[in-house]
C-alpha cells in the first residue's frame, strides 16, 4: 500500500513554471476557474456562484492534502505568484497505487504548452516520489484539447463509457485514459 506524506508541500519547478501550494490568497483565481464558462465547458459541473464557494473548495483541498488523500498544485509562471491554473492527483487508491489526475487552466494561457509542462512535472513526482503504478484521467470525449494533452503525455484510452454520467438533464459519455509508470518518460517541454 502507498504511504504518502505531502508535508512539507512539494513545490515543483520547471523551465517556466512554479507549481506551488494553493491557499486563501488564490481565492479569486480559484473562483474564476470554477465559474468561467470556457474553463467549465467540458467539466460538467455546476459553476461556483460565490467567492465563499471558492474558499470552501480551497479549504476542502487543503484538508484532503493534510490527510494525504490528494494533492493539488497551483500553476504559476516562475517569478509571478499569480495562479494560472491548477493540477492535482486525487481519488488516490493507495491499495492499488493508482490516482486520478485533474487540471484546469485559465483560457488566456491555454495552447502555450503550460499544462503539458505542469503535467510532465507532476507525473514525474507521482511515479518517482509517490511511487504510483498508474494514473487515470476521466475526460469528456468532446474535449479534444484535453485528449491531445493526455496523448502527448503517453496516456492511452482504456475505456469509453456510453451515457454513464448524468449532468444538467443529459446523460453524457466518459473516456478513461491511463498511463502506467513503465510507460512514463519525462519529456522536454
Amino acid at each position: 500500500m502507498l504511504t504518502l506524506s505531502f508535508d512539507p508541500f512539494p513545490v515543483l519547478i520547471t523551465e517556466r513554471l512554479t507549481l506551488r501550494h494553493v491557499d486563501e490568497n488564490d481565492v479569486n483565481e480559484i473562483f474564476f476557474l470554477r465559474s468561467d464558462k470556457k474553463v467549465l465547458e467540458f467539466l460538467d459541473r455546476k459553476p461556483a456562484e460565490t467567492i465563499d464557494e471558492a474558499m470552501e473548495h480551497i479549504n476542502k483541498l487543503n484538508d484532503l492534502e493534510k490527510n494525504n488523500e490528494s494533492i493539488n498544485w497551483g500553476i504559476t509562471l516562475t517569478g509571478n505568484n499569480k495562479l494560472l491554473g491548477h493540477i492535482c492527483f486525487w481519488n488516490i487508491k493507495k491499495d492499488h497505487y493508482r490516482s486520478e489526475i485533474g487540471y484546469a487552466l485559465h483560457p488566456d494561457f491555454q495552447g502555450k504548452g503550460i499544462m503539458h509542462e505542469a503535467m510532465n512535472a507532476i507525473l514525474k513526482y507521482g511515479f518517482e516520489t509517490m511511487e504510483l503504478h498508474s494514473v487515470e484521467a476521466n475526460v469528456n470525449p468532446a474535449n479534444v484539447p484535453s485528449i491531445k494533452l493526455l496523448e502527448r503525455n503517453n496516456f492511452i484510452k482504456e475505456a469509453y463509457f456510453k451515457e454513464n454520467y448524468y449532468y444538467d438533464g443529459k446523460f453524457l459519455d466518459s473516456a478513461i485514459y491511463s498511463l502506467l509508470a513503465v510507460n512514463f518518460s519525462p519529456q522536454r517541454t
